[in-house]
């Protein structure tokens, strides 16, 4: 009988250590202050908003308190021409939506970064550069630019938003033209009183000059991680202490605070990885809503209590739902809409 008692009670200490070792391996969990940005970028509706429940609440459930809008502007490849604010924009990327958009969001308690954003169906903009020869391009290019953030630099001003960012992903052109960007941002500091930052790509953070004129060093976090089509969250942990170290140094060197301008995953096999690889073919992924989950959770633990990251933007939440759906499918999208990141969302955001 004694040696029985004894094999039960080994028996009893593994499967209580079994359960310690599951529940560290799920939660290592400290939920993130709220003086940190717990934010979700928005996608802009096409139409004006409708009905009485306001966008903001289900946002606001996950715990949420800040958003991003951003109000695109245009370019053709190699062009140094910028369209923007044109009528045939989505509502929610014109003055009148923006407005009615962040009335919602300020209603609700949430801040807002107003984040302009140049796109082209060719060219990613990182890529646009002109030759050092071509000086009438560069000019133009700059010319056109300034009167682009100006604008919605003017708007952020006049509507009290508390962050502008000067621009997204400007790769080529924000590294060759250190002393444009100084003068810009001094410009735009003479119509906009809030805080400022810009938005680097994860691949050129390091190589931005001007972050000591900025408020905050701002990165769009989409670091590639792991190749494995669902990893564990410590595997994920682990992957980050390379690109966690070089945030950190660029940091120090700057005494600016970080905040990740955007972050986030497709719900799709291996999205931890190069996510530019998955974009064009995730309509033929696997979905994979646990891969995203763990990836969000893996960059929360790894940055929620740092002192010196001040939070980030998830890409991204769509207020009308039907824009889900453009992209490719829903259940395949960067969205946390009705998927087990949710959950993840509300244990680290929601401080009750």
């Amino acid at each position: 009988m004694k040696w029985f008692l004894s094999f039960l009670g080994i028996i009893t200490i593994g499967w209580l250590s079994l359960n310690a070792s599951t529940a560290s391996e799920a939660y290592s969990f400290a939920q993130i202050p709220d003086s940190k940005i717990k934010g979700m970028a928005l996608t802009a509706p096409p139409n004006p908003l409708s009905g009485n429940e306001p966008y903001t609440k289900p946002l606001a459930e996950l715990g949420i308190n800040w958003v991003s809008v951003q109000p695109f502007g245009f370019f053709k490849k190699n062009q140094p021409q910028v369209w923007f604010n044109s009528p045939r924009q989505w509502w929610g990327e014109r003055p009148e939506g923006i407005a009615t958009c962040v009335a919602a969001a300020k209603a609700a308690n949430m801040k807002i970064l107003l984040k302009p954003q140049l796109w082209s169906h060719e060219q990613w903009i990182g890529h646009l550069d002109f030759p050092e020869e071509d000086s009438a391009s560069i000019e133009t290019w700059k010319t056109q630019y300034r009167d682009y953030a100006l604008f919605w630099a003017k708007l952020a001003d006049s509507l009290d938003i508390e962050m502008y960012c000067i621009g997204t992903e400007i790769e080529q052109l924000a590294k060759k033209q250190e002393t444009y960007w100084r003068q810009l941002i001094a410009e735009i500091r003479t119509v906009y009183k809030g805080q400022l930052t810009y938005a680097s790509n994860w691949d050129s953070f390091e190589e931005i000059a001007f972050w000591d004129a900025l408020d905050f060093i701002g990165i769009d976090a989409y670091f590639p991680l792991c190749p494995k089509k669902t990893p564990k969250v410590k595997t994920l942990k682990k992957a980050w202490q390379e690109p966690f170290q070089r945030i950190k140094t660029l940091q120090q060197k700057f005494g600016k605070p970080v905040i990740f301008t955007e972050f986030g995953y497709l719900s799709v096999d291996a999205c931890a990885h190069k996510h530019w690889e998955l974009e064009p073919k995730r309509a033929s992924l696997a979905s994979n809503e646990k891969a995203q989950a763990n990836a969000i959770q893996a960059l929360l633990e790894v940055f929620g209590q740092e002192d010196w990251w001040m939070g980030g933007f998830q890409w991204k939440w769509h207020i009308d739902p039907s824009t889900s759906a453009m992209e490719g499918p829903p259940a395949n999208d960067y969205t946390p809409n009705g998927k087990l990141s949710e959950e993840i969302l509300k244990k680290y955001y929601k401080v009750n």
